[in-house]
């Protein structure tokens, strides 16, 4: 199998090549500028003001670009993050090292040690990572997940559909969909028709938003009852 490979994006942040899907686990064009628009802005952003504890549930923890972006976004503001993520193939440590986020955040050391301390706590356990972060990555496969209504906010980071059909299909947004409580919001980057038709399907109300740079929409699905 060949190695996962560490690239530079348009805006100077990393990601990461996988020569199994053919696939990069941010966009070529940025990765923080990806994860700032798809992720935080449209997601996590709708909610900072609104709520003092946010459950985020995360589908593809990858590179943890957006649990830290998450947990530097909820700290300025003052709210709690209990943060899920589901992972099936944690990265190694000869990856997740190379990775330069917090440095191009320009988060000095105390952000590099929680960028590290992300990826080094013990999988399929909850944590308190800091007082106002609680983590729990959880590998597995997303087709196994379940948890009603337990979740504001989805960040659907999960690989291209044309890499990983099954984890784009009906079934797997009628799960995100009961994961979601009242008013519960999902983000992705995709706006595949296909995709759209299956969050439609699971019983999302779908808003089309201009896209981050290089794609020109993405998707964000409501839970409206």
């Amino acid at each position: 199998m060949q190695p996962l490979q560490v690239v530079s994006t348009s805006d100077g942040s990393s990601s990461v090549y996988n020569p199994v899907f053919d696939g990069y686990y941010h966009s070529r064009h940025g990765a923080i500028q990806e994860s700032e628009h798809v992720f935080m802005a449209a997601g996590l952003n709708q909610l900072l003001l609104q709520q003092k504890h946010i459950n985020v549930l995360e589908i593809g923890f990858g590179t943890g670009l957006n649990a830290l972006l998450t947990y530097y976004h909820a700290r300025q503001n003052g709210v709690v993050i209990h943060y899920t993520s589901l992972e099936k193939f944690p990265l190694d440590e000869s990856v997740y090292t190379e990775l330069n986020y917090a440095a191009q955040l320009q988060l000095g050391e105390e952000g590099q040690r929680f960028f590290l301390d992300l990826h080094k706590e013990k999988w399929n356990t909850e944590v308190s990572l800091r007082p106002d972060f609680i983590l729990h990555k959880r590998q597995m496969d997303i087709q196994d997940f379940s948890a009603p209504e337990q979740f504001e906010l989805i960040y659907f980071d999960a690989f291209a559909p044309t890499a990983q059909p099954e984890l784009w299909s009906d079934a797997v947004f009628v799960a995100m969909y009961h994961a979601l409580r009242p008013g519960g919001i999902l983000v992705t980057y995709c706006a595949k028709g296909e995709v759209k038709r299956a969050m439609k399907r699971a019983g999302f109300t779908l808003e089309a938003l201009p896209g981050p740079p290089g794609k020109r929409e993405m998707t964000r699905a409501l839970k409206i009852l």
